[in-house]
């Protein structure tokens, strides 16, 4: 990118703001966007670097991002340190954790798999000691907002006309049971997987990104979120493996615990297939229908535990064979 198609895209103000953050005349690199409004960049300083993040308003809000980075910094937990903040404007001056993403390592390294996962595993294990963190609770509100979005953007996709009453229905019954137990609750990171995970210089050594939607709920949510990773194929070795690793670090009752690992895999896989529907439809990001058949796959694999038998009947009912065969069949 050529200095002035950079300099066009660069976030008003970023000059006068590095310059107050002590990095003035620093070189700016731009990074790899995600699925958000958020932009990233790498600023040089001499042999030192940083990332600028930009939140720009009204679209993004950097708040809860330095809330929860600061409250995880806090205790322990090994989220990159704020060096400056304008969050009126959007911006964010962060640690650079580098560029050794738990993903990309274990594309080149898939031998080093399990010990990579037993390290986030072991970074859930601390995130559940603490006592929870200053955030709103996983509420059934928040639960059915998120799922609906499956009978919201997947099934007009497909010309479907669902039963959305009983689309909501069955999943206050699978999910009902479960709410007791996630209080008084961990803090759930919400997008834990291994695109947001840093290795910082050791397997074991493991930086956390992408947390500003953190609430207090259930600790399976995170652990679904790593082993029923959207964008990676985990092994069922591996996932058994982690699952048993966590319940025998913190005393879980196994059959209980398992139990709502499947509620919450259908119903973060169910949301997951409806965003990535929305970013095509919506957004223009088709790019990610080519994961919902993991996605989905992942969904049909909870959807046969018996918790799940109302959720599971009414895709039985309501979404057609030849769709499901095809893990969320085609898109025009």
């Amino acid at each position: 990118m050529s200095d002035a198609s950079l300099n066009a895209t660069l976030p008003a103000g970023v000059d006068t703001f590095l310059a107050t953050a002590g990095w003035r005349d620093a070189a700016i690199e731009p990074l790899p966007g995600d699925a958000s409004f958020r932009r990233y960049f790498r600023v040089r300083r001499g042999e030192e670097t940083a990332l600028l993040m930009d939140a720009p308003p009204p679209n993004e809000d950097p708040q809860p991002f330095l809330r929860a980075a600061r409250w995880l910094d806090a205790n322990g937990m090994r989220a990159p340190r704020i060096l400056a903040d304008e969050a009126e404007k959007g911006l964010v001056l962060l640690e650079d954790f580098g560029t050794a993403r738990m993903r990309d390592y274990l594309d080149e390294y898939p031998a080093d798999e399990m010990d990579v996962y037993k390290g986030a595993i072991d970074a859930l294990v601390a995130l559940r000691a603490l006592p929870a963190g200053p955030f709103l609770d996983y509420s059934m509100s928040e639960y059915m907002r998120e799922v609906r979005l499956f009978t919201e953007w997947y099934c007009p996709a497909q010309n479907l006309y669902a039963d959305a009453a009983g689309y909501t229905a069955a999943w206050e019954q699978v999910l009902a049971p479960m709410l007791p137990r996630q209080r008084p609750g961990v803090t759930v990171l919400r997008d834990y997987h291994a695109e947001n995970i840093m290795l910082l210089g050791a397997l074991h050594k493991q930086g956390l990104l992408d947390f500003q939607d953190a609430l207090v709920g259930h600790p399976a949510y995170d652990l679904v979120s790593l082993l029923q990773d959207a964008r990676r194929d985990v092994s069922p070795e591996v996932e058994a493996a982690m699952i048993d690793r966590y319940v025998s670090a913190t005393g879980e009752d196994r059959e209980t615990f398992l139990a709502d690992y499947a509620r919450l895999g259908a119903q973060r896989n169910a949301k997951i297939v409806g965003i990535f529907v929305r970013l095509w439809k919506r957004d223009g990001k088709p790019r990610y229908l080519d994961l919902i058949p993991r996605v989905w796959r992942q969904m049909e694999r909870d959807l046969a535990h018996p918790v799940l038998a109302p959720v599971a009947a009414w895709f039985d009912a309501n979404v057609p064979a030849r769709l499901r065969e095809t893990a969320g069949g085609t898109f025009a």
